[in-house]
């Protein structure tokens, strides 16, 4: 089983990171599904809208609510990140070397949202690498019983992880 998660210290620093690693993967021509995430200022002064990339091609999603500007309530919309996991969900299906999901957040910790797929690409023994923050650590850390890895939110140790978890799959897209 290989399971892995980073953890940046700026807000949407982790996003940033995963986007840059996923867009690696795929040039050097790996099968990586997931989602990650694009955080888009909001003229308004609001809090940041929230997108997520389907891996490898899209559709980006709309993945938070405008509640107003005196919210202070998650902003998650449920709806469409249960689209995106159903998205994922069909993708891991067709074959992936590489799983990526942007953040192990709440509904994950309350077992909904990303968990079943992490679950089942580790059983197909697709690696897994989540984005995670402090908030939902502990619950990850019951998720994953000891079997996960922290990886400092560099690209270069993404990456060298990334190459030792695929590396059967990095020699089958050498030979396509």
């Amino acid at each position: 089983m290989m399971l892995a998660y980073t953890m940046a210290p700026g807000r949407g620093d982790t996003d940033l990171i995963l986007a840059g690693l996923a867009a690696d993967i795929e040039a050097r021509g790996l099968r990586c599904c997931g989602t990650v995430q694009i955080n888009s200022e909001r003229g308004d002064s609001g809090p940041c809208d929230m997108d997520v990339r389907v891996l490898p091609s899209g559709p980006v999603l709309r993945i938070s609510q405008d509640l107003g500007p005196s919210s202070r309530g998650c902003r998650l919309d449920p709806v469409a990140l249960e689209t995106a996991v159903g998205l994922v969900v069909a993708r891991l299906s067709s074959g992936a070397d590489l799983l990526i999901i942007n953040k192990f957040g709440k509904h994950e910790a309350e077992g909904r949202g990303f968990r079943d797929v992490i679950a089942q690409a580790l059983a197909m023994d697709v690696p897994v690498l989540v984005g995670l923050n402090g908030l939902n650590q502990d619950a990850f850390e019951t998720f994953a019983g000891g079997m996960a890895v922290q990886l400092p939110p560099e690209p270069a140790a993404l990456r060298d992880w990334v190459e030792r978890a695929t590396a059967p799959a990095t020699a089958t897209a050498a030979a396509r």
